[in-house]
């Protein structure tokens, strides 16, 4: 992922043709090792082709994937409960409650010792 970051981070600098050099110099500047083979097939993978063509395929892939959601939590909730409309109020409230509580700790990378740059 960090090899992907970086290509693309070289792109976003106006380097439409990225060598590998390149890209070990970026990563070497943020202190990440580089991973030759890694680097080598991402530039063999792209040689030719336009990335925004690459990203826009890649979000139709991800478009067909099902993702699950919240809607069927609640669903279910208002199912167990009865059905009822006034059931399903304090099911959807209680979905957006436990949301909001993982947003928060998805936020906290920093503290988990997450980065970009790691394997």
């Amino acid at each position: 992922m960090k090899v992907v970051a970086t290509y693309l981070l070289a792109l976003l600098g106006g380097n439409n043709n990225p060598s590998a050099d390149d890209l070990k110099g970026i990563l070497n500047s943020v202190g990440a090792d580089a991973d030759d083979d890694r680097i080598e097939l991402l530039l063999s993978l792209a040689k030719g082709k336009d990335i925004a063509e690459v990203i826009a395929a890649g979000r139709e892939m991800l478009a067909s994937l099902p993702s699950g959601g919240g809607g069927f939590a609640v669903a279910a909730a208002a199912a167990a409960t009865g059905g009822g409309a006034a059931a399903a109020a304090p099911a959807a409230a209680e979905a957006k409650k436990e949301e909001k509580v993982v947003e928060k700790e998805d936020s906290d990378d920093e503290e988990m010792g997450f980065s970009l740059f790691d394997d």
